[in-house]
């Protein structure tokens, strides 16, 4: 269940003291982890699993929930610097997505396999779903895109120094993809042209730490 943000106190002089967040460990520092009563798989399918969970909330509340639970995914932000430093080329993809109803531009990702590790799974998927190879890989990000029902997982690498290939999709996979301008993909956002959120998050962020090095 998502927190919600600790307000900062106000002093005798109703100035606001600012506010210093606790690390993250799992849960929030100082508050007591859920307890779980039972758990019940209502559905089970080849990418996911469908539990319905009955709990004790932190703060002592019951609950119950309906959760998706995922091995957790992929993704990659692979980056071609080899013309330009300043604004390099990333590797997209354009698939239909039957859940969205449309076509969208994304970056490649993928399921992780039971067991597998991240850096595996996110070499694999980029050479399936591309045939690219990198030299170079580092983690960018992880996140969760809708952690209120979905547990999965979305671990971003950035691969750089990339060598071209041949790719072998899925057998229900049907990717186009291309090398597009940093700037172009960010123009692209901006103009609301991407809808998909680990596109969105990964390369926004990307762009803003490329920012910061060349002001230093």
């Amino acid at each position: 269940m998502a927190k919600k943000p600790g307000k900062a106190k106000k002093d005798k002089s109703s100035k606001a003291k600012p506010h210093t967040p606790a690390k993250e460990s799992g849960k929030t520092s100082g508050q007591e982890s859920e307890k779980l009563i039972s758990s019940e798989v209502v559905f089970e399918g080849r990418l996911f699993r469908v539990l319905h969970d009955k709990l004790i909330e932190p703060g002592g509340k019951p609950s119950e929930r309906d959760i998706i639970r995922h091995n957790g995914s992929v993704v990659i932000l692979a980056v071609d610097r080899s013309k330009s430093k300043k604004d390099p080329w990333i590797v997209m993809e354009r698939q239909y997505r039957h859940a969205a109803q449309q076509f969208l531009w994304e970056l490649p990702a993928g399921k992780l396999d039971p067991g597998e590790e991240p850096l595996a799974g996110a070499e694999r998927e980029l050479e399936e779903e591309t045939g690219y190879r990198a030299k170079k890989w580092k983690p960018l990000v992880e996140y969760y895109g809708s952690p209120g029902f979905l547990g999965e997982s979305m671990k971003v690498f950035l691969a750089e120094g990339l060598i071209a290939g041949d790719a072998h999709p899925e057998d229900d996979e049907d990717i186009e993809f291309r090398l597009v301008r940093l700037s172009d993909v960010v123009d692209m956002i901006e103009k609301g042209r991407i809808k998909d959120g680990k596109t969105l998050c990964s390369v926004l962020l990307y762009a803003r730490r490329l920012a910061k090095k060349r002001r230093k």
